[in-house]
């Protein structure tokens, strides 16, 4: 039996974004009556007194908590000081109005990028501050590993029930195509497009097409939020622990080289030239594969395929991008 009521309220922070729109489309799917949302012009999430607002009126007693500003390498090497400032505003708001307000769950997002660059493969929750960050996107890692520590502080000082979920790479049809801040696979589709769409002959690809990531489809992970959340109190509280971060990976458990990424794009969308890797641009983490063994052995698993994932983040982007 699910944890969380039906006519639960449900607040979806960052529901305008990849993963919050997969949120809110899972709990649709499963009947939620009140799930509740707000763009960034109607609540400002950075702001605290505006944030405690909101929740004293709408009273919600689950949260999720998906909203962030986020990019890929360029972005987080361009704007470092916006990264660290808006997510720290962002979590300590939403966090501090959690607890004020007696929610009764909270999810807490955040990003694989949390764990050392040379953190050992896959990469298990034990390994959260074990060594160095990739430099290139440090601020925003050190963002989100201070939310993990104020939902495990919150957990240990006032008994709340707040738990932290790091998920892989992530992608789908809501994804960020901007090439000044975009991750790698959503940067590969629009290359890709643009290329077949202009006739040329090569795509370039950042990097030396070696390093390796793991990717999940939006809706997967979604799907594992809400499973995360509806976990029956024992099994919840598991996760909850004292003397650790309350801390669990989402991924696939299964990771690809660059090159073989750009490749599948290519096959997809049905490109015929030839793939041109720069060296000379940064590369990031060697590999960042997630262990995915804790959510595993709490019955979850993905269902959607890359090449699957692809073709239909493909499909719902085609008449934008081709265009």
């Amino acid at each position: 039996m699910a944890y969380m009521p039906k006519d639960a309220p449900i607040f979806v922070a960052g529901h305008h974004g990849l993963v919050g729109s997969a949120i809110v489309r899972e709990l649709e799917r499963l009947g939620y009556t009140q799930v509740l949302t707000r763009s960034r012009a109607e609540l400002d999430l950075q702001d605290a007194d505006t944030v405690l607002s909101f929740f004293q009126e709408t009273k919600p007693k689950f949260v999720v908590l998906a909203a962030a500003k986020v990019g890929g390498i360029l972005a987080n090497n361009t704007y470092p000081a916006d990264f660290i400032h808006d997510n720290l505003k962002i979590q300590n708001s939403v966090i501090e109005a959690c607890y004020a307000t007696g929610v009764d769950r909270l999810l807490f997002l955040g990003s694989s990028c949390i764990y050392p660059k040379m953190a050992p493969q896959p990469m298990p929750e034990s390994c959260l501050l074990t060594g160095p960050l990739e430099p290139t996107n440090r601020a925003y890692a050190l963002a989100k590993i201070a939310g993990i520590e104020m939902c495990w502080s919150y957990n240990r000082q006032f008994g709340t029930k707040y738990l932290a979920a790091m998920p892989t790479n992530l992608y789908g049809p809501n994804d960020n195509f901007d090439l000044k801040n975009s991750h790698v696979l959503p940067a590969l589709i629009r290359k890709t497009a643009q290329a077949i769409k202009d006739g040329s002959e090569a795509v370039e690809v950042w990097g030396s097409g070696t390093p390796k990531r793991e990717l999940l489809y939006s809706d997967d992970l979604a799907e594992a939020c809400v499973y995360l959340l509806n976990l029956p109190a024992d099994e919840y509280a598991k996760l909850l622990r004292e003397d650790t971060p309350p801390l669990i990976n989402i991924g696939t458990g299964e990771d690809v080289t660059i090159r073989e990424l750009a490749e599948t794009v290519a096959r997809v969308l049905g490109f015929k030239g030839v793939l041109r890797f720069d060296p000379s641009k940064p590369d990031g983490t060697p590999r960042k594969l997630m262990d995915v063994s804790l959510i595993h052995s709490l019955g979850w698993k993905h269902r959607v395929e890359l090449e699957e994932g692809i073709r239909r983040t493909w499909e719902a982007v085609r008449g934008e991008l081709a265009g």
